[in-house]
């Protein structure tokens, strides 16, 4: 395997810095920057300030900490390049929540490394990928003094949260943000940590189901019979969400959902998958889904409703007889080609109202949503980043239509009308939004060479500026 004399030198800095990467990646994960909590508010301006800082020092132009009606949005830039496409680089610098906080072997922000793994929360979802990116590019100011394309980093600190500023930040920075392409490092690895570049990712509604009865709880003795108790009517409206093989039962639920041509079932089935091992990955006895599909075929190119969460009653230590005067359930729907966020919650909520037992008033508010994205295996920057996992890694990449939501990928096609490319390095068990997340060492060093070399490759499979779908 022949590389340019600029990639020799990139991959001698960076085998000769391992250690400096590692120490700064452990200080960005001990940031605490929880965007969904109030009381992280202030981590996550420091989080902010911590990433343009780096950039600043390693030669970005213009890096900035720009002010939303949330927390900040991150930009900065680097246009030396005459002649060569731009890339807007997409990444997260906010993280989960890390309840339950208990299953931690150790403290979420105290980062440690253990056999090959560095655990912390973040480190895989989506620091860890911010920071390969921001690797890659000092390796080249390093060694060259320039890089070989023209890259505007982007990073968000609300897509733990429902990118609830992120549209209206992207409409009133449209011209700011031209580009010829949009990469996106929020995805990972396929099983058995193969390689992998996604080119699908499922849309989402997320909504909260508010059940009411009596003005307080009520002595369960004296009206448990005579008023209609709202946890009992809520799991009676769950029940009521699908159908007991998995098929969900919101009428019209499904009127949108684009089918799959024989070329997309053939695709899916290419994959070799193990359902057996993901089961024992998780802790199950067995999959369970809509059928006739394969597992895969539901996880990315199937809708989903599910229950994220549930709280009513009495919760404490002992007992007490009561009927709540609410019920509450966090819901999500993943939606897929070509489904509209706003149709599936209306479905939701009227079937909801519908099925609703009498005796209690019921509301469906909506939370955040987000578009799904497709985008062709044959475009020139798919291709190239797959020759470049190929180089790195030593393995034929997979073409992975993958369940999580990315609202970004939607909003960079439709307002910036840009291609994206989905080129993740997290390993498929990373144990992201969970207890213990981790990132394995080969795929952060790795994925810091890969997009060393993909920036190299685009210069030359993208062509001259604006003729691969400048917006």
């Amino acid at each position: 395997m022949s590389v340019s004399d600029a990639i020799a030198a990139v991959e001698g800095y960076l085998d000769g810095t391992q250690q400096e990467r590692l120490d700064e990646y452990q200080a960005f994960l001990r940031i605490p920057s929880i965007s969904a909590l109030t009381a992280h508010t202030a981590d996550m301006t420091t989080a902010a300030d911590w990433l343009v800082g780096r950039m600043q020092a390693m030669g970005m132009t213009d890096a900035e900490a720009s002010p939303t009606g949330g927390h900040p949005i991150v930009y900065g830039e680097w246009l030396g390049a005459e002649g060569a496409p731009t890339v807007l680089v997409y990444g997260h610098y906010d993280v989960q929540p890390v309840d339950p906080i208990e299953q931690w072997v150790r403290p979420p922000f105290e980062p440690r490394i253990e056999d090959g793994r560095i655990y912390a929360r973040g480190a895989a979802d989506d620091k860890g990928q911010v920071h390969i990116h921001l690797c890659a590019a000092r390796a080249w100011f390093q060694t060259q003094g320039r890089l070989p394309i023209n890259v505007k980093y982007l990073f968000e600190g609300e897509e733990e949260s429902g990118s609830v500023n992120f549209d209206r930040w992207v409409e009133a920075n449209r011209d700011r943000l031209r580009a010829d392409l949009a990469v996106i490092s929020d995805t990972g690895f396929f099983q058995g940590n193969h390689p992998a570049v996604t080119i699908g990712l499922r849309g989402i509604t997320y909504a909260q189901i508010d059940v009411r009865g009596p003005r307080q709880d009520l002595h369960s003795g004296t009206y448990g019979g005579n008023v209609q108790n709202p946890a009992n009517a809520l799991a009676a409206i769950i029940t009521g969400l699908r159908h007991p093989d998995g098929r969900i039962a919101v009428p019209g639920f499904y009127d949108q959902v684009r089918s799959l041509s024989d070329a997309d079932r053939a695709q899916f089935a290419r994959l070799d998958f193990d359902a057996a091992a993901l089961a024992h990955e998780v802790g199950v006895a067995e999959l369970f889904g809509e059928p006739d599909f394969s597992v895969l075929e539901r996880r990315g190119a199937r809708p989903t409703l599910d229950v994220n969460g549930i709280w009513a009653g009495f919760q404490g230590e002992g007992a007490k007889t009561i009927i709540p005067a609410e019920a509450h359930a966090k819901i999500s729907c993943r939606l897929v080609p070509d489904m509209d966020p706003r149709v599936t919650l209306d479905r939701v909520r009227a079937h909801v109202a519908a099925i609703a037992p009498p005796g209690v008033r019921v509301e469906v508010r909506g939370i955040h949503d987000g578009m799904w994205s497709l985008t062709g295996i044959d475009h020139p920057a798919t291709q190239a980043a797959a020759h470049c996992l190929r180089e790195v890694f030593g393995e034929e990449p997979v073409y992975l239509r993958e369940g999580g939501s990315i609202p970004a990928a939607a909003t960079f096609g439709s307002v910036l009308g840009l291609p994206v490319v989905l080129l993740g390095f997290t390993p498929p068990d990373d144990q992201a939004h969970s207890p213990n997340e981790f990132m394995r060492l080969d795929n952060y060093e790795g994925g810091i060479r890969t997009v060393a070399r993909y920036w190299e490759a685009l210069a030359s499979a993208l062509g001259p500026p604006g003729s691969s779908g400048s917006a």
